[in-house]
């Protein structure tokens, strides 16, 4: 296992060779052992494999051609439905429809994916998160038929890799890593931790075609802008009331 977490990269192009049920069982199964908050299972995960379906869910993802390559597309949500559903059947008043609540069931969903995510690589397969589950929520909703108590918190494409890329770098583990409290980051610090990162010629590759200055200015000036920010924002606050989330 851990080979395969040092070998992880996100995968866009796939094969169209299915995936052996056994297989796509096991990655399932290996979801629903993930960690989770007291055990409840907060979260569901919808398995779409239907072409039909899929070219539904393409123009949400931004028809990115890998959703209709790979054979499997994975969504993970946050579900309080089924379990407020078995405590009113036992005459014990539930109390989910909340933020905390919705936050809890992001973090169980989040858990279950990684560890579809890890099952899934370690039997030779790709698999790429989507992003856009987040932007288009209210109608992947729709499409896939989910109740209130549902929020889509991601996906993932899953299938046979048709391509190899290089793997993409990361910080330095003392960019991400506090020991006993948070210790803040001066300039200077910033600087040194960054540097390699965006001075790898995968970092200058996307710099050149972005046509910015650095890196940094890909980020808030092409790929997750202010006003794309808060449109979004505003649409994901819309769905999480609307699917009964109000506190």
């Amino acid at each position: 296992m851990s080979n395969t977490i040092f070998s992880h990269r996100s995968i866009r192009k796939y094969k169209s060779i299915p995936i052996p049920t056994e297989v796509l069982e096991n990655i399932l199964l290996a979801a629903t052992r993930a960690s989770n908050t007291g055990n409840m299972q907060v979260y569901s995960i919808i398995v779409t494999q239907n072409a039909d379906m899929k070219a539904k869910l393409a123009p949400l993802h931004f028809n990115q051609p890998m959703v209709m390559q790979a054979p499997v597309l994975l969504t993970f949500c946050a579900d309080i439905n089924r379990f407020s559903k078995w405590c009113e059947a036992r005459n014990a008043e539930p109390g989910y429809d909340n933020l905390l609540w919705l936050y809890t069931a992001t973090i169980d969903a989040t858990l279950a994916s990684q560890n579809a995510a890890l099952e899934a690589e370690a039997n030779g397969l790709g698999i790429c998160y989507l992003g856009t589950t987040n932007y288009t929520a209210d109608k992947i909703i729709q499409v896939l038929n989910l109740p209130k108590g549902v929020v889509p918190v991601t996906t993932l494409v899953v299938g046979y890799p048709d391509e190899q890329p290089n793997l993409t770098p990361r910080l330095p583990i003392e960019a991400v890593v506090h020991y006993e409290s948070y210790t803040d980051f001066d300039t200077l610090t910033i600087n040194k931790l960054y540097d390699e990162t965006e001075n790898s010629d995968f970092s200058k590759n996307i710099i050149a075609e972005n046509g910015t200055e650095n890196l940094a200015q890909v980020f808030t000036r092409k790929r997750y802008t202010t006003a794309v920010n808060k449109q979004f924002s505003e649409v994901l606050l819309r769905v999480f009331r609307e699917q009964g989330f109000n506190s």
